[in-house]
């Protein structure tokens, strides 16, 4: 997304960033802090402890112990998290979820301004490792589920999953075990998630909302090629870097074709109509007819927008050879792919090995992510969201958005459950910091954001 197809946006200015807390911010706050404080990284950390500490606030709130599932297993006793169950008065409802991860991407102190491990506010921001990702959004729902305690029980059951792994391919992986061991625990009418949220404009003020309706596939392949190589000295054309490198050359040069689900149609109509001149035009040839090559080539101008349209695949990591004299006997490159909802690992890695060519295998690695499936345009769970919306930040543009990434959301799906990416939380069109340095949000925003999401639980929960 880019700020010249947003510029029709209504801008409405942000709170003050460190305006004074209310008194029932206080609570929420030494949540959030005791869990960004919290060191979750898979390599020195422990999810277990940040879920521990979270239940011992909810039992303090009145939560029992039936109500509240630490878990873990031996293998991985650092990597639990909880499941946390506020009943509602009508059994007839379904339930929702609310999901979050407490891990967080690795953050050294010698490369920081600030140590990342403690929050620290200056500026209007608060700084820290997972001060947006997603420690922010595990707070709110924990103390969402505190607040809403201390009041009228909701009609419909309320759930929250807070796990680890989502941040490490190869760890333990909360948000898995759970679909595929205690599904009950966490079976829901739909999933509110990380995945959506809100942009601000350099100088503050909202600019952008949306709401995560579906997402990519990620997967990793390997390209291998192999010779029985030889002495330097007498070179011949066979050689496997040589080789592998064409196949990466071909890999690059292939776009894979448009596609449109319910979603990202809704979104590219809704960006048709705010950008002008040749985008828009080409936006609207685009949904008309998504062969039109030149079209898909003015709007695959920007990287986000090229992304949305399609599956893509790209070189992340390669390693060849095994002495400087010595003709190279393997050459391997990982790829690392973004699939569209529908399409399938084995049909990408076909295209894959077609592009390849004879002379290099391509090869899944596990782990194998399920296939993404299209989520529904729910208008039960849209509606409310863009009501809601209103209401907080008035003027601003609400969006479907399905994400080029990949959360713990497509576990769920895998089991049949609808994942949304929850708005409301803004930040900076930098991204914030999220999985670099200097991780930080807005002071303002994160209350807001917590009054947002408080009031769409409530709205959804009846």
């Amino acid at each position: 997304m880019r700020a010249g197809w947003l510029a029709a946006a209504a801008m409405i200015a942000s709170v003050p960033a460190g305006a004074q807390q209310r008194p029932d911010q206080r609570g929420f706050f030494d949540l959030y802090k005791e869990l960004v404080e919290t060191n979750t990284t898979v390599q020195n950390g422990s999810c277990t402890q940040a879920a521990q500490q979270i239940a011992a606030r909810m039992k303090a709130a009145g939560y029992k112990d039936a109500d509240l599932t630490l878990f873990s297993v031996p293998e991985h006793p650092k990597d639990g998290g909880l499941v946390a169950v506020l009943s509602g008065s009508d059994r007839s409802a379904k339930p929702i979820l609310l999901l979050g991860h407490l891990d967080v991407v690795e953050a050294k102190r010698e490369d920081w301004q600030r140590d990342p491990f403690k929050l620290i506010e200056e500026g209007g921001y608060y700084y820290g490792r997972g001060t947006v990702d997603d420690k922010a959004m595990s707070a709110v729902w924990a103390d969402t589920m505190i607040r809403l305690k201390a009041g009228r029980s909701p009609k419909r059951t309320i759930k929250m999953a807070l796990t680890c792994g989502e941040e490490t391919t190869y760890a333990f992986n909360g948000a898995q075990w759970l679909t595929q061991n205690r599904p009950e625990l966490v079976r829901a009418e739909f999933v509110l998630n990380e995945g959506g949220g809100g942009r601000l404009t350099p100088d503050g003020k909202r600019e952008l909302l949306a709401i995560q309706v579906g997402e990519k596939a990620a997967q990793n392949y390997t390209l291998t090629a192999t010779n029985p190589g030889g002495h330097s000295s007498q070179p011949v054309p066979d050689n496997a870097i040589y080789e592998l490198a064409d196949a990466i050359e071909r890999v690059r040069g292939y776009e894979f074709p448009v596609r449109f689900n319910d979603t990202t149609r809704a979104f590219f109509t809704a960006a048709a109509r705010q950008m002008k001149g040749e985008g828009g035009a080409a936006i609207t040839r685009l949904l008309a007819n998504p062969q039109d090559q030149e079209a898909d080539r003015i709007v695959s101008r920007d990287k986000a927008m090229h992304s949305t349209l399609r599956t893509t695949c790209v070189a992340t990591l390669l390693n060849a050879g095994h002495a400087e004299n010595a003709l190279p006997q393997r050459a391997t490159a990982n790829v690392n792919c973004r699939i569209f909802p529908g399409e399938t690992v084995d049909a990408t890695r076909a295209k894959l090995q077609e592009l390849a060519g004879p002379k290099v295998t391509v090869t899944t690695n596990q782990p194998v992510r399920p296939t993404a499936v299209p989520t529904p345009l729910d208008p039960k769970v849209v509606g409310p969201a863009t009501q809601v919306a209103a209401k907080h930040f008035p003027g601003v543009p609400v969006m479907p958005l399905m994400s080029t990434g990949a959360t713990d959301g497509i576990f769920f799906q895998s089991i049949g459950i609808p994942v949304y990416g929850a708005p409301g939380m803004f930040i900076d069109r930098d991204m914030s910091g999220v999985h670099g340095l200097n991780e930080r949000i807005r002071v303002s925003s994160l209350y807001e954001g917590r009054d947002y999401l408080f009031d769409l639980v409530r709205a959804y929960a009846g």
